[in-house]
């Protein structure tokens, strides 16, 4: 899990952005919960479950500005 986490943070600003996209911002969700389960955090475990329902409202939207402003989406830094 940690090669695909590294991976995703290697991509370019724009390949983020498209996975960022409504139905594709599942791939920021595997990244959230892989990366917890990787670093044996629970709390974050917790929020990237709970995350997975509100990517469908407005997650996918603070995750895109994230990207654009920082280049990491909106997550903790591990």
């Amino acid at each position: 899990m940690k090669d695909f986490c590294n991976w995703l943070d290697g991509q370019s600003k724009l390949v983020k952005v498209i996975l960022c996209i409504w139905i594709l911002d599942i791939v920021w969700a595997i990244y959230r919960i892989g990366g917890a389960i990787a670093n044996k955090n629970w709390f974050h475990l917790i929020l990237a479950i709970l995350w997975v329902a509100m990517s469908c409202t407005v997650g996918w939207i603070l995750d895109v500005v994230s990207i654009l402003l920082t280049n990491h989406i909106f997550w903790f830094k591990e």
